[in-house]
Formats: C-alpha cells, structure tokens, sequence
C-alpha cells in the first residue's frame, strides 16, 4: 500500500517532516520494486535517516521544494538490480576506510572511519535485508559473520 504525506506509517509519525517525506518517497519505489510493506518501512526509514545525515543544506532545501510523494506516483525501477536486494553485506578495510557493501554492488553504501561504525551500519542493513553480514580484518581475512536476521 502506497503512503502520501498525511497516510502514512505509524512508525514514521515521529520522523522529522523532510525526513519522513524522503521514507515515504523511498518506501513507495521499494513498493514499486516488489517489497513488502514490512520490509520497505524499515529499510526506507533507515535510508532516509542517512540520506538527511549525509544531505547538503543545498539539497535538503532543493528536496524540500519538491512536490511530497503521493500514493500514484510511479518511480523507474529498470535501473535498479533486483538481484543485490537480498545479498549479504561485507564490511571491508580499503584504503585507509572501512567500507560497507552489498555483494555484487558496484559502489559501497558507505565508507567509515572506524570498524565499529561499519558494523553498525552494516548490522542495520542486513537487518532490514534478513541477510548475512561478513566482517573482514583489516589484512583482509574473514573476522566474523553475523545473521542472517530475521525478525
């Protein structure tokens, strides 16, 4: 079921205006590409809780501007690969950072400056995927894995 600005999920309620207004835009297209409801809410929060972290004032302002999401929008979801949604996560050391990546993606969801903050973003992202994640040393050997979780 597509959300707009004024029907939306109960656990968004609590969300910042701009921020829920991103979870709902990002929940509506993991809709469109086929998830559930109880799989896009989290998965879009978190996104959305990110993307105002890491958002310029520049684009925060521009987003703002923007209509708000209704439920009849539709979101191109051709360029998206369907096959990384459940792929198991790794958190890597590479070049001086600590990368955080879905297997088979081509760019990282994030990069870290400690292994505890990848962890942690990774942990949240095989959470809301229900898949494994691999956490490798930083001479690239195999530390530890964890999951696959499910609520």
């Amino acid at each position: 079921m597509p959300w707009d600005m004024h029907d939306y999920p109960a656990s968004m309620k609590n969300l910042p205006e701009l921020t829920r207004k991103k979870a709902i835009d990002i929940a509506n297209a993991l809709l469109d590409e086929g998830y559930e409801d109880d799989r896009a809410i989290p998965i879009a929060t978190s996104q959305a809780e990110k993307w105002y972290k890491d958002a310029s004032d520049k684009e925060k302002k521009e987003y703002e501007k923007e209509a708000p999401p209704k439920k009849s929008d539709s979101h191109d979801t051709k360029h998206k690969n369907p096959d990384l949604v459940d792929n198991d996560v790794t958190v890597k050391h590479e070049d001086d950072q600590w990368v955080v990546q879905t297997k088979g993606a081509k760019r990282p969801d994030s990069t870290h400056s400690t292994k505890k903050e990848a962890v942690e973003r990774g942990k949240e992202m095989v959470k809301n995927k229900k898949s494994k994640l691999e956490i490798y040393k930083e001479d690239g050997s195999l530390d530890k894995e964890r999951g696959p979780y499910k609520d």
